[in-house]
């Protein structure tokens, strides 16, 4: 049994003897004590004011006196209003850190046998990934990885939109203007080329609009009648009719595109289970529009299309399928969650896409559970915020995208040109300096992206995310190399592993506070799967390791005669190493050994 559910076990008796009042343990919640007052628990007394039956300070003096009294491992408290503070014996705190120290699979949640869907990337095959798509695909990765040590079975899919007008307008392009250019002969990655083609389409197109304004034409007007336009509208005609010449071209240039896809997935470190793909999922969810209606969930207008009536859950009316028969995105999504569902029968699903999506998504769920789906009310949409530069906003088809590979490349030499400042690569072979810079360029790209609330619009500084001090990856990175280093030279010391609790003595406010964050993980890791939040393990990693530093920078280590002492602080730096790599890697972060 945990400390904490040791000391809730406690009060909750404390509640049967003192005021023959029954609580569970899981009932009884215990908050970090603050900084100011002596203690690591507290427990506040003010819900249980009908029960107790007097002051809250009389109830906190009775509950904290009575602990004392009756365990072993309540050395003191002190109430502050309704708020008791209790401080742990020294004993308890050593015998907690040999438990965590011994045991391999600690902080590890059991199986749960519930199956979780994470959709995240989705990226158009016109175009390179960019900025956005980072912080997309490092939150559905992460996410991915919190829910599956948490006990889930996890399947990561990225649902690609392959097919579309977006995507003909960079064919068309090609088209015309490619001359049979390919990424061998322009040496270029095959999403960038495609990308080229997607700018020059939308530059060609400007001029017509601009065009036809000045012959008086109405902008609104211009941009239908725009010829390119029509080309383009045209042969996605062609496409849908299975025309060989236009899938031809199509099955080509999304070929290079993959090709470059892949090179950046291989680069971020990013993997899925299943690729999906828009060309052959955009037919699907025509038979639930058929069955919305035979259940009375839709209605069908004059005109043919087809709505479903929502005002009821505070939306609006929302068309599912158009009067001439054709779908839209909402048929097409609610397909194509039945189709995932088919293959993989999951309790939750979590789509991973921008907060511009909110509404679109609180209208899908709606429907589905309408439609009567068992699996409707685990659909959640881990909605996220846009990510600025200082420089200003990302924009896609005036070529000034902030592209991912550009951006990845950057940090790489960025964390190369820090790391030799500092002088951190003395003694390293070549290609383990390199490893390293790749390893701190995209851990402070990553660490960056992933520390703020998923909610919140955000500005990325890559000189800042790169720095070894203050709220960075690389702090956290530089952290566990330092307690490597300590590891190895406790290792040729013949430093003896294990202690016995009883002989380490009395430990000091830097000890104690550094096992109560270990304590805290599994908190941490719990409370980041139910809110579908990295942000919550970025802050308890980047805290471990603010921790350590401060415990490292007040305790000499290694001046300790007292051999138990000794090995007590070797296993709380062993612990603490564990855990940083344990935390980083649920945010797709690797950590050096070295520095």
């Amino acid at each position: 049994m945990m400390l904490e559910q040791k000391i809730q076990k406690a009060i909750s008796e404390a509640f049967a003897k003192l005021y023959n009042h029954e609580i569970g343990p899981d009932q009884v919640s215990l908050q970090p004590t603050r900084k100011e007052f002596e203690g690591s628990y507290t427990f506040v007394t003010f819900p249980f004011l009908k029960v107790t039956k007097g002051k809250p300070e009389d109830a906190g003096a009775q509950i904290g006196g009575w602990l004392k009294e009756n365990t072993d491992f309540i050395k003191g408290y002190n109430v502050v209003k309704g708020f008791l503070n209790l401080e742990v014996a020294d004993l308890t705190w050593a015998q907690t850190l040999s438990d965590i120290s011994a045991n391999a699979d600690y902080g590890k949640l059991p199986v749960n046998g519930e199956k979780v869907m994470v959709e995240f990337s989705s990226p158009n095959t016109n175009k390179p990934l960019h900025l956005g798509h980072l912080r997309n695909n490092f939150l559905g990765d992460s996410a991915s990885r919190i829910l599956a040590a948490n006990g889930y079975e996890v399947r990561k899919v990225n649902l690609v939109n392959d097919r579309g007008v977006h995507i003909c307008k960079s064919m068309l392009a090609y088209q015309k203007l490619g001359n049979g250019e390919t990424p061998e002969s322009a040496g270029m990655k095959g999403d960038h080329l495609i990308g080229k083609y997607y700018v020059k389409f939308d530059q060609i197109y400007k001029e017509e609009i601009n065009t036809l304004i000045h012959q008086g034409m109405d902008p609104e007007e211009a941009k239908k009648e725009a010829p390119s336009i029509k080309e383009a509208q045209e042969m996605l005609q062609k496409w849908e009719r299975g025309d060989k010449e236009t899938v031809a071209l199509w099955e080509k240039m999304n070929g290079w595109v993959y090709e470059g896809f892949d090179q950046t997935y291989d680069t971020m470190g990013i993997q899925f289970d299943t690729m999906y793909k828009e060309s052959n999922t955009y037919l699907l969810g025509k038979e639930l529009v058929e069955e919305g209606l035979q259940k009375g969930v839709f209605f069908k207008k004059d005109n043919g299309s087809v709505w479903v009536d929502l005002t009821d859950e505070g939306m609006d009316e929302k068309l599912v399928l158009r009067g001439d028969g054709t779908a839209v995105y909402m048929t097409q999504d609610m397909g194509t969650c039945d189709m995932k569902h088919r293959d993989f029968p999951f309790d939750k699903t979590v789509f991973v896409v921008g907060n511009e999506q909110d509404y679109h998504f609180k209208v899908l769920f709606a429907i589905m559970k309408k439609l009567g789906r068992s699996y409707a009310d685990g659909l959640y949409h881990l909605s996220y915020g846009m990510v600025d530069l200082p420089s200003g906003k990302m924009k896609s088809r005036e070529g000034t995208v902030v592209d991912a590979d550009d951006l990845l490349h950057e940090m790489f030499d960025t964390a190369e040109k820090h790391t030799r400042e500092l002088g951190k690569i003395e003694g390293m072979e070549e290609q383990e300096a390199k490893n390293l810079y790749r390893m701190l360029g995209l851990g402070a790209l990553k660490y960056f992206l992933l520390k703020v609330d998923p909610k919140k619009r955000m500005l990325f500084n890559p000189q800042e995310s790169i720095e070894f001090q203050g709220h960075t990856g690389p702090f956290i990175q530089y952290t566990h190399a330092r307690i490597s280093a300590i590891l190895r030279r406790a290792k040729s010391l013949e430093v003896k592993t294990g202690f016995a609790p009883e002989k380490v003595g009395s430990l000091g406010k830097r000890e104690i506070e550094l096992i109560y964050k270990i304590t805290e993980y599994t908190n941490a890791l719990e409370e980041a799967a139910r809110e579908y939040s990295p942000a919550v393990m970025a802050q308890y990693v980047y805290d471990l390791a603010k921790e350590y530093n401060g415990f490292y920078q007040e305790v000499p280590i290694f001046n300790e005669e007292n051999k138990d002492a000794l090995a007590f602080r070797i296993a709380l730096s062993a612990v603490t190493a564990k855990l940083i790599k344990e935390s980083m890697s649920l945010l797709g972060i690797e950590v050096p050994d070295r520095m």
